[in-house]
């Protein structure tokens, strides 16, 4: 009786617990996220299959099999058995077989670079990681935010990531899987928000002390929402060039909102090409003429061209 009484006791301070938690993973806000959480569930549910009948076995062989049972089958020369055998071995082969066709289609179908199937253009958005912010370009508006991204809803989203400072991870859970950003890369990342709302977005991968507060507000709007917030930031004061991109970049912990009405054209190309040199091609000519310079550029990084046009 102590024993069942201790375990209702820790089944309940376990529920306690977890009532804090915020499960937004399985409370989607989008197509991607969804079809993430239904993986989710499907790879967890299939592995269960298995983990589930073996934790009952455990504990009824334990119980019918113990010293003090008398009545329990006693086949000391007992060898094997055909039946055991196929089922030991036939339903992890089936479950295996069916996870790996599973893999096999989201993994194409999820692939961050996929562009999203959709009749509505996309929205391309520049994302900057630095410390301890996020720097969200829109090079078609020629506007800039920090910590808020807006976007409008049922508009697919395409997120060109890199970042000036350590290496962390773009995340936002309501609404898709996490992409890297790396300094010196681009990395993709599409998404679309199908609920109006208000989305935590975070660093999903610690890279220092204000790691913690390095989080965003992702605003999912309705088409004259949007337009609003458009013009609120093209209306900003604030200019985004070298300078001021230069001052913004420094270290600072829970920065605030800021809106910038002007982005100086090619920005985000130069802070990906600040780190050019990681990986830089030996060169023949340390004279060579700054066209043929943009050449070698461009063939190192051809992604580069195409963010260009």
């Amino acid at each position: 009786m102590k024993r069942i009484l201790s375990y209702c006791l820790v089944y309940l301070a376990t529920s306690v617990l977890l009532a804090g938690c915020n499960l937004v993973v399985f409370n989607p806000k989008g197509d991607v996220a969804r079809d993430e959480r239904d993986l989710i569930i499907l790879a967890t549910g299939l592995m269960l299959l298995v983990v589930i009948p073996v934790i009952v076995m455990t504990f009824l062989f334990a119980y019918r099999y113990r010293a003090t049972n008398k009545k329990a089958r006693y086949s000391p020369r007992w060898a094997s058995s055909h039946k055991i055998e196929a089922v030991v071995w036939g339903v992890p082969f089936l479950i295996i077989c069916v996870l790996g066709w599973v893999t096999w289609e989201t993994t194409h179908a999820l692939d961050p670079y996929r562009p999203l199937d959709s009749d509505v253009p996309h929205l391309n958005v520049q994302v900057v990681a630095t410390d301890w912010k996020w720097l969200f370009i829109y090079p078609d508006l020629g506007i800039a935010s920090v910590n808020e991204l807006a976007i409008p809803v049922n508009t697919p989203v395409s997120f060109t990531v890199t970042s000036d400072a350590a290496m962390t991870s773009f995340f936002i859970p309501a609404l898709g899987g996490q992409i890297y950003a790396m300094a010196g890369m681009q990395t993709k990342l599409h998404l679309i928000a199908n609920e109006i709302g208000q989305y935590r977005g975070i660093a999903a991968n610690y890279n220092g002390h204000g790691f913690s507060d390095m989080h965003f507000s992702t605003l999912a709007l309705s088409g004259a929402d949007y337009e609003a917030w458009v013009n609120k930031v093209k209306a900003a004061p604030g200019q985004l060039d070298q300078a001021s991109y230069a001052e913004l970049a420094k270290p600072s912990v829970a920065h605030k909102i800021t809106y910038y009405s002007a982005v100086q054209e090619r920005l985000f190309l130069d802070i990906v090409d600040k780190y050019e040199g990681m990986n830089k091609a030996p060169r023949k000519k340390e004279t060579q003429v700054q066209s043929n310079s943009d050449d070698v550029r461009v063939n190192q990084q051809p992604s580069l061209l195409a963010e260009e046009r």
